[in-house]
């Protein structure tokens, strides 16, 4: 999960510490052999176990496969297991929410909120990031240059409380593990996919299982790749809206050019990636660079008055399905964003929050050299939409395992 950090799961905010995030951080710190709706027991039917073999990958042919810890590696009984859990509202501590409640796949794994909401119905202060490649990022949450990895980021949507996500807490993990342990179908699982080790089923192994299965959720079949596999030919209004996007004019390509259509790609393979943070000019309260509070960027972790209100570059993959747009889903639609950055920011002209974002001293020098003009917004929408690919948001290996079973909604 990994939208919305601190402040907004995947979930993935910046957390306040607690007792069971210290022994979790712990936990999957040492390098030992220990290396939405949804869920239902599947009691009274027969368990078929996935077989237990090293994971495949299918990629296209210039792209390297995403870091995977070596304490946690990829098999195919893992990644069904966590494919799963992801899927289990009884992840959650009242049995409510599962981490596809804020990250469907119709969406492309996010769940089209402004502001993410909680298993206990509290809104978090940011946006819910989508989660394709997501294997792929440098960093995990829209401001946190420390969150690096699944495993890692999960805690934060799993045991947060503040803002609370699935709500798992000291009074009542014990209890949510024991859920898992009386369903027929999981101890064997958990046993497959982490065969030899002791205690099998853990905290420990319930986030390496969901963060196996994030790994897989890969997207790479839009109209813009197979155009660049020589299966398609764009149309002559994509054409110039990508011409424009790598252009010199809108300049998009410069915080969006990798294959992940953002600036913070990472694979096996890669040597540098560095965490790159930008400020956009989305506020600049009283004439002061300020963002809203606890809305104000890395500067939240830093309090460096230069990391004031920045954010990381969202992937562009499948934009057309994940508004609304921006950490704070402020930003409804793409012509909208695309106004917004013509404009060079946002001015905020009444209110608690006035200011004249297109001022703001923070905000990153090349938002105010982006020239668009009515015909150029028009063209850069229709290439963005060649960004969707709708095998990703289909594929059965990333669906909810238990929907045939479900009597609801």
């Amino acid at each position: 999960m990994q939208p919305h950090d601190s402040a907004a799961p995947p979930c993935g905010r910046s957390l306040r510490t607690t007792r069971l995030q210290i022994w979790m951080f712990a936990c999957l710190a040492v390098a030992t052999t220990f290396a939405g709706c949804g869920g239902g027991s599947t009691a009274g039917s027969t368990i078929e176990l996935p077989a237990t073999e090293p994971w495949q990958w299918s990629l296209p042919a210039d792209w390297s496969p995403p870091v995977v810890p070596e304490n946690n590696p990829m098999n195919t009984a893992k990644v069904e297991l966590g494919r799963r859990l992801f899927y289990d509202t009884r992840l959650s501590g009242n049995g409510t929410q599962s981490c596809a409640s804020c990250h469907a796949q119709a969406s492309a794994f996010t769940d089209n909120r402004a502001l993410a909401r909680g298993s206990t119905g509290e809104i978090h202060p940011r946006n819910a990031q989508p989660l394709a490649n997501v294997a792929y990022h440098s960093t995990l949450n829209w401001a946190d240059p420390a969150a690096t990895t699944l495993e890692q980021q999960l805690l934060a949507p799993l045991f947060n409380v503040h803002p609370v996500e699935l709500g798992v807490n000291d009074g009542n993990r014990d209890e949510v593990l024991a859920r898992l342990r009386r369903d027929p179908d999981y101890p064997p699982r958990f046993a497959a996919a982490f065969a030899g080790l002791p205690e099998p089923l853990s905290w420990d192994h319930v986030a390496k299982a969901i963060a196996a299965f994030e790994r897989t959720l890969i997207s790479a079949d839009s109209r813009y790749d197979r155009h660049l596999a020589g299966q398609v030919t764009l149309t002559d209004t994509e054409t110039r809206g990508m011409r424009l996007f790598f252009g010199d004019q809108a300049l998009c390509s410069r915080c969006h050019g990798s294959p992940n259509f953002n600036d913070q790609f990472r694979t096996a393979t890669t040597t540098d990636a560095p965490a790159v943070f930008h400020n956009t000019g989305l506020f600049n309260i009283g004439g002061t660079g300020a963002y809203p509070e606890p809305n104000r960027g890395v500067y939240e972790l830093t309090r460096k008055i230069t990391d004031m209100g920045r954010f990381r570059a969202a992937s562009l993959r499948n934009i057309e399905l994940t508004a609304p747009y921006m950490h704070d889903g402020s930003i409804g639609t793409l012509e909208a964003v695309l106004d917004f950055y013509a404009d060079g920011g946002r001015n905020v002209g009444n209110g608690l929050y006035a200011g004249d974002g297109r001022l703001n001293p923070y905000k990153d020098p090349l938002i105010s050299q982006i020239r668009l003009q009515a015909q150029d917004k028009s063209d850069l929408v229709a290439f963005l939409k060649t960004l969707t690919d709708y095998t990703f948001i289909s594929n059965p290996q990333f669906s909810d395992p238990f929907a045939a079973n479900k009597s609801h909604p």
